[in-house]
């Protein structure tokens, strides 16, 4: 899902930040994160469904939930919550990404240099624990769509989090904000770290082909 992900963004990056003028260059970025969330995505919801699943203890393995999912549900049981999970990802990928990359052009701005390795680390960190916490009640209302199989608990979105909202009151919306600003917190570092780190050595063997002044 990354791959893919990662695969979308950059030359869509690339192709808006030459279409759009300097200024606009946050919308560049949050638009080229809005089209990787959605090509990342239909790799990442049935996996997601999977893993929630069994999470909740309603299959004992993968390949038991795959089974079960396709002869109860269908190939639609995959994409369960699928609504749910672009409206949590696409603004989650569309923050995140256009909060780092505008986080990074200002650092690099300020320090007239290129940043190291762990600079790039600590913005990615902040961008991920930032977005995060944003759009923890995202994530709630998609877990509880996605692990309700064919018991249909909840109708749709508006549904969910009316009901929410009715039985458990507006802080169930925060749920596990607290893990959940940490694991993206330090995965942003490790993800941003590594991705800038592989920009930068895969450039330095293509040594022939023309710089973009807009590559940032």
């Amino acid at each position: 899902a990354s791959a893919i992900f990662v695969g979308v963004y950059e030359p869509t990056k690339q192709k808006l930040l030459k279409m759009f003028p300097e200024n606009l260059s946050a919308l560049a970025h949050f638009t080229a994160g809005a089209f990787g969330g959605v090509a990342a995505s239909l790799v990442r919801v049935p996996t997601e469904v999977v893993k929630q699943r069994m999470q909740t203890g309603q299959f004992t393995s993968a390949s038991d939930a795959v089974r079960l999912i396709a002869s109860k549900e269908g190939f639609k049981g995959f994409y369960a919550g699928y609504g749910s999970f672009l409206l949590r990802d696409l603004p989650f990928d569309a923050i995140q990404f256009c909060l780092y990359e505008q986080l990074r052009l200002g650092y690099k701005a300020a320090a007239k240099r290129e940043l190291n390795d762990p600079e790039n680390a600590i913005i990615g960190a902040f961008a991920g624990a930032l977005t995060g916490a944003a759009t923890t009640p995202l994530d709630v209302i998609k877990t509880r769509l996605m692990v309700q199989g064919s018991a249909n608990q909840y109708k749709g979105i508006i549904d969910c989090v009316q009901t929410i909202v009715r039985e458990e009151g507006p802080p169930a919306l925060l749920k596990g904000i607290g893990p959940r600003v940490l694991w993206i917190g330090i995965g942003g570092s490790i993800f941003f770290g590594v991705l800038e780190r592989t920009k930068r050595f895969l450039s330095q063997r293509r040594p022939t082909l023309p710089e973009d002044s807009k590559q940032d």
